[in-house]
């Protein structure tokens, strides 16, 4: 796991600093970095060691030179692809899981990315070509940005890192922080800042000589066939399959533990980690007793004694939680307003302290349909696509209503207001007809939540800390799994994800797996007090990310109406976390922010 920068110029200039784009990634590869340059083309990485601990250090570059390799994440295969390659006669000269990238582009050519089973986002650079290809894997696990300048072309894992190979700070892109502000997340190749755009989940991009020349998307969701199978046929069919993903993700040449919630994902993933571990799993859980919150602490704690796992629990107070604020805003990068993103953080810097690397059981619900969005009923929706087309009655809903839009939202914001909805629509426009409403759901949110929010919380709050999370729900072969399903070994009336619940209850007792789905919740608005907003009250009103681009008045009514109305409190931390970035990477130099940080002076 690490994080890779580079660059590919037109011509010689002098804005581009690839040791300053390092320095900003530096947490997520704390462990080595290294960088090639090559007149007009530059590559480096930040390293945080996990597979081959003494020879994986990278740039790699190929025995006769012309490849040049920088990789972030995980081939999960490598054993496999190591083997059939070297049986073609490919010769490696490092025990790294990485170098298959280098020698399957070399035997393969531009098909080699369907031969890599992982999470990955990588730049390999081709100087008998005199070309570049970026790529991303193809549920967009691991993260990768992208900017054409004037100059050339700069690619870096992270915003902050891309910043020093810009020769001027972007402007603030008002479709992306309006979907910021609606959807939670902007999504696709949108990203909060205009010039900046990320590589997409599955897609390849070439550059060639400060220009890109070519994409194409080696994988695709909607390829996925729906089956007729019944409930036998894919148990027998899950159980190998389940087997092999697991036991390739464990590969690690460092010790690694679990995210362990009260839910049902997390205790399947610690009973198969139990089965295939010799020794007791680390688990690590979070919660938050004394709130109006449903404590989830004793549920993760019986599935630790169940499966005799080293259990901590992490219960973080308010002071602690709005102090870390600062922290993720300044970690995601890519504004995103998630309150899970603050105890996992949390989490991930205590089990940094003994682990690099720890699962945890992001997407289960997407791909099995375990939330109850899936499972609304078919009136409702029918009435919210008469309001809302162009999703089935799917994501219509904005957290910004259109009084508050009207009365709160600056001119160019109610403008770009108008096309929030947009990454919704057309990726529900894409699903095959074959498909049923419940896989178009599925689909849509493995291609906007997932990558744009769900996976932006689980990668840089724990590369934060350097540490790597592993997701095997969402390995590629577990997605075609789960979507393929018929809908009703998914959903009933009250219940979803079956087919995995079923499948698992014969490890996992029943009243755990089958039990009403509580979710995950943080009491921010109950410790958003009115002590406090009143604190931020007057520093959020003369803010200058909320005089440029939001109606004082209107910022000034919701600041007041959340003082008695807690839903508002949503709302008005969405503010908030906006304000915070702006203070951090608009007006400051994208300063790492310290654990425990005074939220009033982000504001102030």
């Amino acid at each position: 796991m690490c994080g890779i920068a580079g660059y590919s110029l037109q011509s010689p200039t002098s804005g581009v600093d690839l040791e300053k784009a390092l320095n900003k990634l530096g947490h997520r590869g704390p462990d080595d970095s290294g960088t090639y340059v090559n007149g007009l083309v530059g590559l480096g990485q930040t390293r945080l060691s996990i597979i081959d601990l003494e020879g994986g250090h990278q740039p790699i570059i190929s025995g006769d030179g012309p490849l040049v390799l920088v990789a972030n994440g995980e081939i999960y295969n490598f054993v496999e692809l190591r083997e059939e390659l070297r049986k073609k006669g490919c010769r490696f000269l490092t025990k790294s899981d990485s170098e298959v990238i280098i020698h399957s582009y070399a035997h393969y050519g531009d098909d080699f990315l369907r031969y890599l089973d992982g999470m990955f986002a990588f730049a390999l650079y081709d100087k008998a070509r005199d070309r570049m290809v970026l790529a991303r894997d193809r549920l967009g696990i691991k993260p990768l940005f992208i900017s054409e300048t004037r100059d050339g072309v700069a690619f870096a894992s992270e915003i902050k890192g891309l910043l020093p190979l810009l020769d001027s700070r972007p402007k603030i892109n008002p479709h992306g922080l309006v979907q910021y502000l609606q959807n939670q997340f902007s999504s696709g190749g949108v990203t909060i800042l205009e010039g900046v755009e990320r590589v997409l989940p599955a897609e390849a991009v070439v550059i060639e000589k400060g220009k890109v020349t070519g994409r194409w998307r080696y994988w695709s969701a909607l390829d996925v066939q729906p089956r007729k199978v019944d409930f036998p046929e894919a148990q027998a069919e899950f159980d190998p399959l389940m087997d092999t993903v697991m036991t390739q993700h464990m590969r690690s040449d460092v010790p690694f533990g679990l995210f362990l919630s009260g839910g049902a994902d997390s205790a399947v993933l610690l009973a198969v980690l139990s089965r295939l571990k010799e020794e007791p799993v680390r688990t690590f859980s979070v919660g938050f007793p004394g709130t109006s919150l449903v404590d989830e602490l004793p549920d993760a704690g019986a599935m630790a004694k169940m499966f005799s796992s080293r259990h901590r629990e992490i219960v973080p107070g308010r002071e602690e939680i709005f102090g870390i604020l600062p922290l993720t805003v300044w970690a995601a990068d890519d504004l995103m307003r998630d309150y899970a993103s603050l105890p996992t953080c949390l989490l991930s810097a205590a089990a940094s302290k003994e682990l690099k690397v720890v699962f945890s059981g992001e997407g289960g619900d997407e791909v099995f349909a375990g939330y109850g969005r899936y499972r609304a009923p078919k009136l409702e929706r029918w009435g919210k696509s008469l309001l809302m087309p162009g999703t089935g009655g799917f994501r219509t809903r904005g957290n910004f209503n259109p009084l508050w839009t009207g009365s709160l939202f600056g001119p160019e914001l109610r403008r770009a207001n108008r096309d929030f909805r947009e990454p919704f629509i057309e990726a529900w426009s894409r699903t095959p007809r074959a498909w049923s409403d419940l896989q178009r759901m599925q689909y849509t949110d493995l291609i906007t939540a997932i990558p744009d929010n769900l996976l932006v919380k689980a990668d840089r709050m724990m590369m934060a800390w350097g540490l790597e999370g592993r997701v095997p729900f969402l390995d590629h072969r577990i997605v075609e799994f789960g979507l393929s399903l018929p809908d009703r070994l998914k959903v009933g009336s009250a219940q979803g994800k079956l087919f995995l619940k079923r499948w698992a209850s014969r490890f996992i007792p029943e009243d755990h797996l089958f039990r009403r789905k509580k979710g995950f919740h943080v009491p921010v608005g109950e410790w958003l007090d009115e002590e406090r907003i009143g604190k931020l009250r007057e520093p959020l009103l003369r803010h200058p990310a909320v005089t440029e681009w939001f109606q004082t008045d209107g910022v000034a009514c919701l600041i007041d109406r959340s003082l008695k109305k807690r839903p508002l409190r949503r709302l008005l931390m969405a503010l908030i976390q906006f304000a915070v970035w702006h203070r951090i990477f608009v007006e400051g130099p994208c300063e790492r922010p310290p654990a425990r940080s005074d939220l009033l002076g982000y504001l102030d």
